[in-house]
């Protein structure tokens, strides 16, 4: 006989003669019409996934028909039709009045007494299985709640830590009303939903303590790109649903699929959210919770470590497997977790169908460009990848919501469900708190408007009337400007675009733009900056990093700052490294991508905090310490030390084994062999686990000696920008002789020749990484004659050069790729 409490499996007792109860042991997937959604898929996982490891809090469900014999049994059926006949839902005051109305007419439609008892008796069971001291949650689960194509989110109500028969049976009363709040007639309007024909079906579930500890959301798709192949998780201290309201600014961790499925560590990148509030429990009456402000301590630390998030996130992937196979389809989820303080046991508390991001048509590319901008206003998090302009309109309170006029942009610390008519009306949303799985930035989704989300001061810094504009064509950073701004919108049907037989690869740097620029036809990444990332994210020279003993008082504190999480200044740089040059690879994967390890030059390094201390300063920088000369000076080795630790994060702990290095400015053949040796120092040995080294092909000595660089690398990329200025001795960055830089001058395409014909010889591929190819179509044509292996492009000129491409290989005779 199997001990169901050892296995984590418990079934409630049989309910003799039960009609209006079914236990989750005894629901599953199918039960939709009975128990609704979201019971439904408690009933599903408890029955599938806990012997997999996966935990789900016990409980039963008052079906569906308890409901409707509820109304019957007190004849509020005809009432209810009544007062919802020729409803305007535009008529907000109006809408409210009825809706109060017919939540009356259901909340005094007492429970019949057969209906009563066996709701007693199935909570008898729950506490005979756990405790005489249970609590519980009481949710609602319509019958049209959570499908594949309508999720109800936030609709209905539910009630947390409810104690003993009476609480209990009012609460379900409740939820049985619930389904007449505004916002659920609105939204059942708006999906074509008849208000009689959706019932309400109530699961009373074991209570989660993660008011002791914390809970969030998950998602197994990327709700901004649709990109499939990440574990998007969100999460904050208390209980849930101060993150579902937007009230706060939760952490949010990426996990990469396909490594995760092979065993790696692959927690692709973490942002630390605010956390300023967090939800508890509150002593007694109908109000059962309350918020109160976190620590510093709790502000400054994320609410999960590594283990919990792969925990989540393995889970994560048996949940999408399984209803994937169920569905015959791939089934991406929207899934809600929590970690119970007592026991430290992390709960999935509900697993829905995702019908936002997972919709989408991703055939079609629109692109956002600006043009110009006015001053910055506020930022905070990007939710969807437009741009619009209108006139603000900040509500400080719900009563506020009359003023709001179609069209205007909404501004507000948060919103909730209440809100949806004038959501809906709405140009765009910006909140001060909450993140990227909160009310506001679900809404904007399904609405397919831009949002900024955890802004946190917008409603201070910004006045009703204000004429605004709200980009979310930035990356993951959403930004408002002052007044109209000038962009232009490029769409363009994909499936139309064949491939041609060069190679199509990208320059990318921002890590924010990798998942959605995956999206466009590609061979990869030709060149992934390294700059960029430590620029805009890690922020401090390295050797700063390294040293902080050296630092001046004032570069020190913004150091000490930007480091706080980490009990190591180095380990911070080599973590937020390999994070964003992580997430590129895993955007392309298993595509190639290139990464060239850092290439400032002095006057670029000083710039970065603590930079002026540990660099020289030089009358030209563009040939002076840059690039290989740098790896193994005194001066820079230990930092260079730290890029590799990053790059072997990469490869070997995440297994982004898609990503080959490349050695920029590498000046001379021992430079070469210095370089190599010092990557094998580090752990970075060329062919290990598949490793290959390339090096820029941007100074005339590497294209005179390429055979002999060829014995050292694996392949090439030339600098157009960097050989141009070294052919023609021209700096770029002088207004006196900058007109004298061409990268079509005849002596740069014969260097370019030769090291095409060089690699050629030597079995070696050869790209291009610069702008000449995007900017001079006679300059693609020349490159695609010669033979190059692939042309690295910026995003936005992606699409334009391929169709030049394809029409010059059709001119010259190639045959398309098959």
């Amino acid at each position: 006989m199997i001990d169901y409490k050892k296995s984590g499996f418990v079934s409630l007792k049989q309910i003799k003669n039960k009609k209006y109860i079914r236990t989750f042991s005894e629901i599953g997937i199918g039960d939709v019409p009975l128990v609704g959604g979201k019971n439904a898929s408690l009933g599903e996982m408890y029955q599938s996934l806990i012997h997999q490891g996966i935990r789900v809090p016990n409980g039963f469900a008052v079906t569906a028909e308890a409901y409707c014999v509820t109304l019957e049994h007190s004849n509020s059926w005809p009432p209810l039709r009544e007062i919802l006949s020729n409803l305007d839902p535009n008529n907000i005051e109006d809408l409210a009045r009825r809706a109060a109305c017919a939540r009356d007419i259901i909340y005094r439609s007492t429970l019949p007494h057969e209906i009563a008892e066996e709701i007693k008796e199935a909570l008898k069971e729950l506490k005979y299985e756990y405790s005489d001291d249970l609590t519980v949650a009481v949710r609602s689960s319509a019958t049209a709640e959570d499908l594949p194509n309508a999720s109800f989110a936030g609709q209905h109500d539910t009630y947390l830590n409810i104690r003993g028969e009476t609480a209990v049976l009012d609460s379900i009363q409740h939820c049985f009303a619930s389904l007449f709040t505004d916002r659920a007639i609105r939204y059942r309007i708006d999906n074509g939903f008849d208000h009689l024909k959706v019932f309400n079906s109530v699961g009373i579930m074991k209570m989660v303590r993660s008011d002791l500890a914390s809970s969030g959301v998950i998602f197994t798709i990327d709700t901004e790109t649709g990109f499939k192949d990440v574990i998007f998780i969100t999460g904050a201290y208390g209980l849930g649903e101060n993150i579902v309201q937007g009230a706060v600014d939760p952490d949010e961790f990426y996990v990469f699929k396909p490594t995760l499925r092979k065993g790696k560590k692959a927690v692709l990148r973490r942002t630390i959210g605010a956390k300023k509030i967090k939800m508890i429990l509150s002593a007694g009456g109908r109000i059962t919770t309350r918020n109160m402000p976190t620590t510093k301590k709790e502000r400054e630390a994320f609410c999960i470590n590594d283990d919990e998030i792969l925990l989540l996130a393995n889970q994560a992937l048996l949940i999408e497997d399984y209803y994937s196979k169920s569905a015959g389809s791939h089934r991406p989820m929207d899934i809600e977790w929590a970690k119970d303080g007592l026991d430290n046991q992390i709960y999935i508390v509900q697993a829905r169908p995702e019908t936002v991001a997972s919709q989408q048509n991703y055939n079609y590319i629109e692109e956002y460009k600006i043009i110009n901008h006015g001053l910055l206003k506020a930022e905070g998090r990007a939710v969807g990848g437009k741009i619009v302009s209108g006139k603000a309109r900040v509500i400080e309170n719900f009563s506020e919501l009359s003023l709001f006029e179609p069209g205007e942009i909404l501004i507000a610390q948060t919103t909730s469900p209440d809100w949806g008519t004038v959501m809906k009306s709405a140009t765009a949303i910006v909140t001060d708190r909450g993140g990227r799985t909160c009310h506001a930035a679900i809404v904007a989704r399904e609405l397919g408007i831009p949002a900024v989300v955890g802004t946190d001061k917008a409603t201070k810094k910004i006045k009703t009337g204000e004429i605004l504009s709200i980009s979310c064509a930035e990356g993951e950073i959403g930004k408002i400007y002052e007044g109209k701004i000038d962009f232009e919108i490029e769409k363009t049907n994909i499936t139309n675009i064949t491939k041609p037989n060069t190679q199509i690869m990208m320059n990318l740097g921002n890590p924010d733009l990798a998942f959605r620029h995956s999206m466009l036809p590609n061979d990869g990444v030709g060149l992934a900056r390294m700059e960029f990332i430590i620029a805009e994210t890690i922020k401090a020279h390295p050797m700063a990093l390294i040293h902080p003993d050296r630092l001046d008082a004032q570069d020190l504190h913004a150091i000490q700052n930007l480091t706080k999480n980490y009990s190591d200044m180095s380990k911070y740089f080599i973590e937020k490294l390999s994070e964003g040059i992580a997430t590129i690879a895993a955007a392309f994967y298993p595509k190639p991508v290139i990464v060239r390890m850092s290439d400032f030059k002095t006057n670029e390094y000083a710039s970065l905090l603590g930079g002026r201390i540990f660099e020289y300063k030089e009358e030209n920088p563009m040939l002076g310490f840059r690039g290989a000369s740098r790896y193994s000076h005194p001066s820079y080795k230990e930092a260079f030390a730290l890029e590799c630790l990053a790059m072997k994060r990469v490869r070997d702990d995440f297994g982004l084994t898609n990503v080959k290095l490349m050695i920029p400015f590498c000046r001379r053949i021992d430079e070469a062999k210095l370089v190599l040796q010092t990557l094998e120092a580090h752990g970075l040995k060329r062919g290990d686990n598949g490793l290959e080294i390339y090096v820029m092909c941007e100074i005339p000595n590497n294209i005179i000696l390429i055979d002999a660089f060829s014995k050292y690398f694996d392949g090439f990329s030339i600098g157009s920008n960097d050989l141009t200025q070294l052919t023609l001795g021209v700096d770029r960055d002088s207004e006196i002789v900058a007109f004298d830089f061409d990268e079509r001058d005849e002596g740069v395409k014969e260097f370019i020749r030769m090291a095409i014909e060089g690699a050629k010889r030597n079995h070696r591929p050869i790209g291009i990484c610069g702008q000449a190819p995007s900017d001079y179509p006679e300059i693609a044509e020349f490159l695609v004659q010669l033979g190059i292996n692939s042309i690295s492009l910026n995003p936005d000129t992606v699409l334009k050069t391929t169709k030049l491409i394809l029409s010059v290989e059709q001119n010259l005779g190639i045959p398309k790729k098959q």
